[in-house]
C-alpha cells in the first residue's frame, strides 16, 4: 500500500534562496575584510602575518588580503601636548614650568615607527617625544643661573625648542613645529632678588645713557672750539653788535701783536 505522504525535495525553492543568501553574506563578509577606510589626517601601516608590508596607506579606500593582513592607524596631524617639569639651574635652584610642544609624525616613517618603537598613537608621545623633551630641558636649564632664566625667558624658550628638534632629528620620526614655556615657578626670596637685579640693570642703563650723552656734548663743544678763530669770533661779534657799545674789538690780523680795541664815539 502506497503512503499518501511525500518527502520534500532537496532542490526546492526554499533551499535555493538560503544558498543565495549564504553566498551573498559570505561575499559581504569577505568584502568587509578586504576593503578598509583610512580617515583624513591618518596613515595606515599594513602588516602581513605580523611583518610590515609596503608603504603606509594614504587616506581613503584601501585594499588588504583578508585573514592574513592587519592594519594599524597613525594620526599625522599636528599634536599639542603640555608637559609639566621641574629641573635644576646652574646655581642649583629648582624651577618648575610647563613646556607645550607642537609636533607631527612624519607619514612616510609610520612603518619604521611601528617596527621599532610604537604600534599605536598612544605610544608616540611617551616613547618618542617625552624623553627627548625632558633631556633637552635639563640640558639647557643647567647652563643658566636662575636670574638669567627669569630675565631671558623668551630667548631660552627658543634655545630649548632647537635643542628638542635636534634630539628628535637623531631618530627622524617627527617634526617639531613649536614649543612654548609658560608658568615659571621659583621661590619667593629669589623672585625678590631678581626684581632687584632688574631695577639695578635699569639704573645702570640709565647712567650709561647719561654718560654717552655727556660725551657727545663734550665732543660737540670740542669740535666747535677747534673751528673758531679770531676772524670767526669777530664776525660773530659784528653780527650781534647793537651799534651802541662804545668799545669794539680791533679787526684781527690788522697789526702785529695784540691790537688795541677801537673806541667808537669816545668822549674826552
Amino acid at each position: 500500500m502506497q503512503s499518501p505522504l511525500r518527502s520534500a525535495s532537496p532542490d526546492g525553492p526554499g533551499t535555493g534562496l538560503s544558498l543565495i543568501l549564504g553566498v551573498v553574506l559570505g561575499l559581504v563578509i569577505l568584502l568587509s575584510q578586504t576593503i578598509f577606510i583610512v580617515p583624513a589626517g591618518n596613515v595606515a601601516v599594513v602588516t602581513t602575518l605580523g611583518k610590515v608590508t609596503g608603504v603606509p596607506r594614504s587616506p581613503g579606500a584601501n585594499f588588504k588580503l583578508p585573514l592574513v593582513q592587519n592594519i594599524s592607524s597613525f594620526d599625522v596631524r599636528t599634536q599639542v601636548r603640555p608637559e609639566q617639569f621641574s629641573t635644576l639651574t646652574k646655581d642649583l635652584q629648582v624651577i618648575q614650568a610647563t613646556a607645550t610642544v607642537k609636533y607631527a609624525m612624519k607619514p612616510n616613517e609610520a612603518g619604521r615607527i611601528y617596527e621599532t618603537i610604537a604600534t599605536d598613537n598612544q605610544q608616540i608621545y611617551p616613547r618618542v617625544i617625552q624623553p627627548s623633551l625632558l633631556k633637552a630641558l635639563k640640558s639647557v636649564f643647567s647652563q643658566y643661573e636662575l636670574v638669567t632664566i627669569a630675565t631671558e625667558w623668551n630667548s631660552i624658550s627658543e634655545i630649548v625648542q632647537e635643542k628638542v628638534a635636534e634630539e628628535l632629528r637623531k631618530f627622524d620620526y617627527v617634526n617639531v613645529q613649536g614649543l612654548d614655556l609658560t608658568g615659571l615657578q621659583i621661590a619667593e626670596e629669589y623672585r625678590a632678588a631678581i626684581e632687584q637685579k632688574q631695577i639695578a640693570e635699569q639704573q645702570l642703563l640709565r647712567a650709561q645713557t647719561e654718560v654717552r650723552i655727556a660725551e657727545q656734548e663734550a665732543k660737540r663743544y670740542q669740535t666747535l672750539n677747534s673751528s673758531l678763530d679770531d676772524l670767526v669770533l669777530y664776525k660773530l661779534f659784528l653780527d650781534k653788535w647793537d651799534g651802541q657799545t662804545s668799545v669794539v674789538p680791533a679787526l684781527p690780523g690788522t697789526a702785529t701783536g695784540a691790537a688795541s680795541p677801537v673806541i667808537v664815539n669816545a668822549r674826552r
